[in-house]
């Protein structure tokens, strides 16, 4: 006997709602209803107000800290499992914890692989998230993982600039692959800056590799955490010669001191999709939604059709 069309439904972790409210009318129906009793303590109780049974469900939320984000996903991915959801896609616009995907010195966690068997353990039968820090990512788990570059939408934005003389930099050498694949699209020159840290967050020296002068200059990197890295670049690079500086970033994460650094820097724009909402508004900074990459992913996963032509990069 053939099953009956269940239509799939969309729910949203409390950090991601907005975003989660915006992938859900793109894609065309309601966002789901999901209650959340909270105790003196701290401690939290996510359930889901309709039945899910036999449904293709996706659960939206960002897991940037504190845990509490990563813990609300688990448990609403264990919640789903217990009430007999068929597939359970953990849909994590940005992954956090992505940064300790090996050990780089002794006596460390690999917190991304930990993260990785938490999810899969909870009950997600499938995992769909945006410009990991890391690819290989991918392969700490034994689920399918749909990894989208939010290059995708970024590009069409460029675009839309009308820039001649347009240059790709990484702010470090690990991006160079990221800075090569959108110069590849562009058809555009790269310049990379090498730097070196004291610390985790702090920048002792950093040096520009390439040619600036006369150039509108596109920083591209995953997240943006302290901006000390982009305030730094953009200015050495004006100091060379460019004739503008933007950068590209997908996660937002600004913490500390984040906005004053952009702000003061010669930075023209920051562009960032909403993966994590802004803590404020900044006049030098722009959000660019990723809800209908996702919502548009969601339906070919639904009707199992590829999602290879979602790839730019």
């Amino acid at each position: 006997m053939e099953r009956p069309y269940l239509e799939p439904k969309i729910f949203a972790c409390s950090q991601s709602k907005e975003l989660a409210k915006n992938i859900a009318k793109y894609y065309g129906v309601k966002l789901g209803n999901v209650v959340v009793t909270r105790f003196s303590d701290g401690e939290f109780q996510p359930a889901f107000a309709e039945s899910v049974r036999g449904r293709r469900i996706f659960i939206v939320g960002s897991t940037f800290p504190s845990s509490d984000n990563l813990m609300e996903m688990l448990l609403m991915l264990d919640a789903a499992k217990r009430a007999s959801a068929r597939h359970i896609t953990a849909v994590i616009p940005y992954f956090g914890w992505a940064r300790q995907d090996r050990k780089d010195q002794p006596r460390v966690a690999i917190g991304a692989k930990l993260v990785a068997n938490l999810l899969q353990t909870a009950g997600a039968t499938r995992i769909m998230t945006m410009d990991l820090h890391a690819d290989q990512i991918q392969g700490f788990f034994e689920k399918p993982v749909d990894h989208l570059f939010a290059s995708t939408i970024f590009l069409p934005y460029i675009h839309s600039l009308k820039l001649d003389n347009i240059t790709i930099a990484s702010p470090d050498m690990g991006g160079s692959k990221r800075a090569y694949a959108y110069s590849k699209y562009l058809e555009s020159e790269v310049v990379i800056c090498y730097k070196q840290r004291l610390k985790a967050n702090i920048i002792s020296t950093m040096e520009l590799i390439g040619e600036v002068k006369d150039r509108h200059v596109i920083l591209v990197d995953d997240m943006i955490d302290t901006g000390g890295t982009l305030a730094k670049a953009a200015d050495l690079m004006i100091e060379k010669g460019a004739l503008s500086v933007r950068a590209i970033c997908t996660h937002p994460i600004l913490s500390g001191e984040a906005y004053e650094r952009i702000e003061k820097s010669k930075l023209l724009e920051l562009i960032v999709t909403d993966t994590i909402p802004l803590k404020r508004e900044s006049s030098k900074i722009k959000v660019v939604s990723c809800a209908p990459l996702f919502a548009d992913v969601m339906h070919k996963v639904q009707d199992n059709t590829s999602i290879s032509g979602q790839f730019l990069m």
